[in-house]
């Protein structure tokens, strides 16, 4: 079981190009660790997958705008003819986003928009480098 978790924070609703990403994750010795990186310091390799989770972002539309995202590992049941327990491991989305005339807030989930289960390898491979424990 994978207890990571990931939450960017967008200090300015809508420019993408500037957040907030901790990592919350166990280290080896079963210690909870939370290390935290500026858009600056995110590695040019996982640059792509971080554009994927834009993505999904930019769907909620000109009202509403990510102000918090959440990220979490899951398994995702995906059958095939071939194999029809097959399941393969996916990033879940869950965003706190405020509207932009009201200034209310609403959380999102992949049950409002489907494209918040991103099943991009190179999605699942971000979430890993940063919340798999190195020491």
């Amino acid at each position: 079981m994978n207890n990571a978790e990931i939450q960017i924070q967008f200090p300015q609703p809508g420019q993408w190009d500037e957040f907030t990403l901790t990592a919350i994750y166990q280290d080896k010795g079963g210690y909870t660790r939370t290390d935290r990186y500026t858009a600056d310091e995110i590695p040019a390799e996982q640059a792509p997958a971080m554009e994927s989770v834009v993505a999904a972002l930019v769907g909620l539309g000109e009202d509403w705008q990510a102000v918090q995202v959440w990220a979490r590992l899951k398994e995702f049941y995906a059958p095939e003819e071939d194999d029809p327990v097959r399941t393969v491991e996916t990033v879940d989305l869950t965003v706190e986003a405020v509207h932009a005339e009201t200034k209310g807030r609403r959380i999102f989930t992949a049950s409002d928009y489907p494209a918040f289960i991103i099943t991009d390898p190179a999605a699942v491979d971000f979430f890993k480098h940063f919340t798999t424990p190195n020491q």
